[in-house]
């Protein structure tokens, strides 16, 4: 139940970082410039840029600037020496941490990376240090487990992998580039999910138990996540509900 776990733990810290909104866009438009790069200009035939399509369109983002998105990276000239760089480290408690960012400038990116690390007592690790503890999959959440039935029909027949019950919302799993048509498959039978998103799921999780070093973790993933040139923090983090009563009081 990893992705349960996940979205019980973060959903919390949602609406900081919704607030920053310009930020947001910011870093989202970054990685549909990337994507679109990277291969077809249509997110039909481009499984990462439809997951990011998604993320735009539920920032609310507008279709003319999705739209100017996409045509730039088609048109390659500016961003043409971004590059994607992924860290691994931990923070306290053996909490795994993945930071995927867009850089157009290695050393201070790295150096803000490994500051937000040791600030908040963890350690940026080497390249495979932990990401051996995640795979990537599409995630398709729903709150109302009276869909169950409907849900599971459509989604297997679309391309889901699994359909996940924890009696408080259903978790519809697929494989990255299956993502968008289940979506689409779900949305087509007027079943709207109340988050979407291509992640990468922990296989393992490091629960925290005390509040102290709960704290510590969100500091480190707020700082992380503020930084300009990251675009996604995923940790294996989960807190006890004791903790997470005190986080949310």
């Amino acid at each position: 139940m990893a992705g349960h776990s996940k979205w019980a733990n973060i959903k919390h810290r949602k609406a900081k970082q919704d607030a920053a909104k310009g930020k947001i866009f910011t870093k989202i438009i970054r990685e549909i410039v990337s994507a679109s790069k990277g291969g077809d200009p249509d997110p039909a035939n481009n499984p990462r840029l439809r997951a990011v399509l998604e993320k735009a369109n539920a920032a609310n983002m507008t279709k003319d600037v999705i739209k100017r998105a996409i045509e730039r990276g088609q048109g390659g000239g500016e961003g043409d020496n971004v590059q994607e760089i992924t860290y691994e480290g931990y923070g306290v408690g053996g909490v795994a941490v993945i930071v995927e960012t867009m850089t157009d400038n290695v050393n201070r990116t790295a150096g803000e990376v490994r500051h937000a690390f040791s600030k908040h007592g963890g350690n940026l690790g080497t390249s495979g240090s932990v990401a051996y503890l995640f795979s990537k999959r599409g995630e398709i959440i729903f709150n109302d487990v009276s869909l169950e039935d409907k849900v599971m029909e459509i989604a297997l027949e679309a391309g889901a992998t699994d359909i996940e019950n924890d009696g408080e919302s259903l978790l519809v799993i697929t494989e990255p580039n299956d993502f968008g048509a289940v979506v689409d498959a779900l949305a087509g039978a007027g079943l709207k999910a109340d988050n979407m998103e291509v992640t990468m799921s922990p296989s393992t999780t490091a629960d925290i138990d005390n509040i102290d070093d709960a704290q510590k973790v969100l500091k480190m993933i707020d700082m992380l996540e503020d930084l300009d040139d990251v675009q996604e923090v995923y940790t294996n983090v989960n807190f006890s509900d004791d903790v997470m009563a005190q986080l949310d009081a």
